[in-house]
């Protein structure tokens, strides 16, 4: 495929039953198959309003003419949705790449910038190198393939929602990891954001080595 670029329609009519959003979900990857493409793949981030932790990024490629009435943008699920459904995309998938960006890299770039190393890390950890990317609300530079990105492009693409529920639960699990290395500062529970027992946490520890030292609630507590 070239890297032209292609063409969408402003907005996909909103559908008002489950059928419809079924099909809604799926229509920019048809849009681009229809176009040309042969392999799309959505990509969606998690963590960037941590405190600590990295920014985790997967990019999926989904079976072209494959349906799920229960994926959906990660934030909308719970955790033992999100669980199962993580299991289902792995199951399905053609190709499931996920790549991450320390808090170092977030200290050091911005997290806008991390979220794009982490976005190109997952795109090289892919199987089937994708010709199209869908993108929730984000643009990635000097990429050698064609790219479009959604705003809420998790709750309007089905790749990015698996995308989504990929990152979102990676990072999790890496977050529980982290309660055990780092016991005290609440990493299973909160997953890095800034809840009160988090930002208490801080107050009396210190940051830790996978905090964001350069984020408001962190650097304050430096020693």
């Amino acid at each position: 495929m070239s890297r032209r670029q292609l063409v969408f329609p402003d907005q996909f009519v909103i559908p008002e039953n489950e059928t419809e959003r079924m099909e809604r979900m799926v229509r920019y990857e048809r849009h681009a198959y229809q176009q040309g493409a042969t392999a799309v793949a959505g990509l969606d981030e998690a963590g960037r309003g941590c405190l600590a932790g990295p920014v985790v990024a997967a990019a999926v490629i989904l079976p072209r003419d494959w349906l799920h009435a229960e994926i959906n943008d990660s934030k909308q699920l719970t955790a033992r949705q999100r669980e199962r459904l993580f299991a289902v995309v792995q199951e399905h998938a053609l190709s499931v790449g996920v790549g991450m960006a320390s808090a170092e890299i977030v200290d050091q770039r911005n997290v806008l910038q991390a979220t794009h190393v982490a976005m190109k890390d997952a795109i090289a950890h892919l199987s089937i190198p994708p010709d199209f990317l869908l993108l929730d609300a984000v643009k990635l530079s000097k990429m050698p393939m064609p790219q479009y990105s959604i705003i809420k492009g998790d709750s309007l693409s089905l790749s990015i929602a698996a995308a989504s529920i990929i990152a979102k639960v990676t990072r999790d699990r890496l977050m529980q990891e982290y309660e055990r290395e780092f016991p005290g500062y609440g990493f299973a529970v909160h997953k890095g954001y800034g809840t009160n027992q988090h930002r208490n946490a801080i107050k009396q520890y210190g940051p830790s080595p996978i905090h964001r030292k350069t984020f408001r609630g962190v650097k304050e507590y430096l020693r």
